[in-house]
């Protein structure tokens, strides 16, 4: 098993957020993850990327096998963890070839490789531009600056392509596209999923999920994943709202 989350609780400044969630994801795996605001989606996703801002009361995850608590940040990047974020950032002043020239050699430099040279990076990058239709005049701007909200999440998928993730999770990646975006998007991520690594999209909206085609579909209520189903789970949900949920499992 890729990622194991067993009875996990965390918090922030004293609040409890998840309050006992259990996931088991594989590779070979797209998951999708669904439920109201505020009940811990974003929250999960950060604490398996290792935000600081969050405190991991109980429970435990294992990666790969591994105790994930006991990776940095940066480790569990080098491990092949990628967080897509829902507000993505700016770096002014960064180019988007020099970010990923700087990230891609911090991976091989963790796994005992030689860094990669200039003309095989540039090879490398052109290839990932095509696979996901990233053009020169978005690869060769500041990472993120003065970009719309679809290029900001198009520069996204494209440096999930080169940094070739074991473990992709993407936090609410739907938020602020248009439907010419969105499918964009989507059709980066269903090029980059394969049987070597897995995918959890995290979203509100049934649309996403018209595109990408999940395994599995989790809704995740009140701190806990409360229902697990395939693609009919989201259109059920778009159909009844989370209301249904709530009183389907009890909790209101």
């Amino acid at each position: 098993m890729l990622l194991e989350i067993k009875d996990l609780h965390a918090s922030i400044n004293g609040k409890e957020i998840l309050k006992g969630v259990n996931l088991n994801v594989d590779k070979g795996e797209i998951h999708a993850i669904m439920g109201p605001n505020g009940n811990g989606k974003s929250t999960l996703a950060s604490v398996i990327a290792g935000k600081e801002m969050f405190h991991v009361d109980s429970g435990e995850v294992l990666y790969k096998g591994k105790n994930l608590f006991d990776l940095n940040v940066e480790e569990r990047a080098c491990e092949g963890i990628f967080l897509g974020f829902q507000y993505p950032v700016e770096i002014p002043g960064v180019s988007i070839a020099s970010f990923m020239r700087a990230a891609i050699n911090e991976q091989r430099k963790y796994k005992g490789l030689d860094a990669m040279d200039p003309f095989e990076f540039m090879k490398y990058m052109e290839e990932k531009q095509t696979l996901v239709g990233m053009t020169d005049r978005l690869a060769n701007r500041s990472v993120n600056e003065g970009f719309s909200g679809g290029e900001k999440k198009k520069n996204e998928i494209f440096q999930m392509a080169m940094l070739q993730p074991t473990l992709a999770i993407l936090d609410e990646t739907d938020s602020g596209l248009d439907i010419d975006a969105l499918r964009i998007v989507a059709g980066g991520v269903n090029k980059l999923a394969s049987k070597d690594n897995a995918i959890v999209v995290i979203t509100h909206y049934q649309r996403l999920l018209d595109y990408i085609v999940p395994d599995f579909v989790h809704v995740l209520a009140d701190g806990k994943i409360v229902k697990t189903g395939d693609k009919n789970l989201a259109k059920e949900l778009e159909a009844k709202g989370y209301d249904w949920i709530k009183q389907h499992e009890g909790l209101e």
